[in-house]
């Protein structure tokens, strides 16, 4: 047997054999690697295991407690000072601006001292990703043109003010309920302070019975409370709420307050004249809402309900006079 007639017998079977081979050796290549990198990932103890050593041994349990707090700790402050540095070239240029900042996450419910921080580390962060997602994409789908930079700065601009849009709303949902169950705690709080209760502690009665309810204006409300028991005086805590919350009505009955407990007045009167006036203006903002209802209805009346009537009541007789006009085209 020659050697040329072996090299044509083997040579077409290992052309073959690698076809075959190559994947199966790609896919056998990854599936190792994962197989090797799974087994690393899952060194560890499962949960089944840590939770039969805290049985034998129960200060287990708190020192893995401790260690997972301080870990998250860990990672919180590694968070905060990396939020901390993003936001830097955002920072506020003077105290009246740093306050005005302040004030509007205080009114969305964002009161710590991180916030401000945190917040504009949010917007430099939606800055880049926003320069880079929309960039990427048109650059990507149209290449290099004017309609991409529009684009760009369109979707860098939405992804910049975005963190703005949602402190806004979530502000806005704050003050509206706020602004509805004011009225609800002015006259629990009157009927406790005609029973015979201070203002401190029918606030704190309000806070206490009305958290169902209305969950919002009782953080504020408790809120005042630990800062009376912390020692601040009356005047101060209700001009801070009337401040922080941003509702017009709030920070009028916060003066009302101040001024019927500077000069001696009654201030049951002045809850119950307080909590009059803001129904009637609850009941008129109603009537308002209600009023505007019928120039609303008239765009999704035209878009949507007219044309539906039309071809259910003239096609019918338009169906009937094309007929008669053109027997021709109706097959007559």
């Amino acid at each position: 047997m020659s050697a040329t007639f072996l090299a044509d017998l083997f040579v077409p079977l290992l052309a073959v054999s690698m076809d075959v081979v190559m994947p199966l050796a790609i896919f056998g290549s990854v599936a190792a690697g994962s197989w090797l990198l799974l087994d690393y990932m899952s060194t560890g103890k499962t949960r089944t295991d840590e939770r039969l050593d805290e049985i034998r041994d129960p200060s287990l349990r708190r020192r893995n407690e401790q260690a997972a707090a301080s870990k998250k700790q860990n990672a919180m402050a590694s968070m905060l000072a990396k939020a901390s540095v993003a936001s830097r070239p955002l920072q506020p240029k003077n105290e009246y601006e740093a306050n005005k900042l302040k004030a509007r996450l205080s009114a969305a419910g964002f009161r710590g001292e991180t916030t401000p921080s945190v917040f504009l580390g949010a917007k430099f962060i939606g800055l880049i990703v926003g320069f880079l997602a929309s960039g990427g994409t048109m650059l990507f789908l149209k290449g290099i043109s004017q309609q991409t930079l529009l684009w760009t700065l369109s979707g860098t601009g939405l992804m910049f003010y975005l963190p703005d849009i949602i402190v806004w709303w979530i502000a806005r949902k704050r003050k509206e309920q706020i602004f509805l169950g004011l009225p609800d705690a002015l006259d629990l709080m009157v009927v406790c302070v005609e029973a015979g209760l201070g203002l401190d502690q029918a606030m704190r009665k309000v806070s206490e019975e009305l958290r169902e309810s209305w969950p919002i204006i009782c953080e504020e409300i408790a809120l005042c409370n630990f800062q009376l028991q912390m020692g601040r005086t009356r005047g101060e805590v209700l001009h801070e709420l009337g401040t922080r919350t941003g509702v017009d009505d709030l920070r009028s009955l916060a003066a009302i307050l101040i001024q019927a407990d500077k000069f001696g007045s009654g201030i049951a009167q002045a809850l119950r004249v307080q909590s009059d006036s803001m129904r009637t203006r609850r009941k008129q903002l109603a009537e308002e809402k209600a009023a505007k209802t019928a120039v609303k209805l008239i765009f999704p009346l035209v878009l949507f309900i007219f044309p539906g009537i039309f071809v259910v009541l003239v096609g019918p007789a338009a169906i009937q006079i094309v007929n008669q006009m053109f027997p021709a085209m109706s097959g007559r």
